[in-house]
């Protein structure tokens, strides 16, 4: 399984809680589903349902071991590329990340958050760092990918 290369992560506008060190931005945001751990990460890292909860991916295609084609549509612009991603089924981790100059990479945690439910925390690093921009993407990914497993019973994906 693979997922979403790092420059597609911030091109959807994905993270949150941002500071600036040298320049560079540094985003971390959390959600609880009510899931168990490993279904969570299993949807999560199913490339196939990348373009399910990441707004703007058109499409992602796993090319290799650990290469990701992905497709986005973003601000009006297409944009398309490949990306590296590493999954840990048992640690329940994927890290990803893209060659270029805005150095970026991310990796995501799914932890058990008890009473039938998981914690899932993504970790983003980028040299272009968009604050506000980057904060709103993140959260609206996370409130997708709540809601969509959390219907996952009584509606499609």
């Amino acid at each position: 399984m693979r997922i979403l290369s790092p420059s597609y992560w911030y091109e959807l506008r994905v993270a949150v809680v941002w500071c600036y060190k040298w320049g560079m931005g540094d985003y971390q945001h959390s959600a609880t589903v009510r899931t168990s751990p490993q279904e969570l990460f299993d949807y999560l890292a199913d490339v196939n349902n990348l373009p399910k909860y990441f707004e703007g991916m058109v499409s992602a295609e796993s090319t290799g071991s650990r290469a990701v084609h992905v497709v986005s549509q973003v601000e009006g612009q297409r944009r398309e590329g490949e990306a590296w991603m590493e999954t840990d089924t048992q640690a329940r981790t994927m890290r990803w990340g893209t060659e270029g100059p805005n150095q970026y990479h991310g990796e995501l945690d799914v932890t058990d958050a008890g009473d039938g439910q998981a914690t899932v925390t993504v970790t983003l690093h980028t040299e272009r760092a968009d604050g506000p921009g980057i904060r709103a993407g993140l959260e609206q990914t996370l409130a997708t990918i709540k809601r969509q497993v959390e219907g996952r019973s009584t509606e499609s994906a």
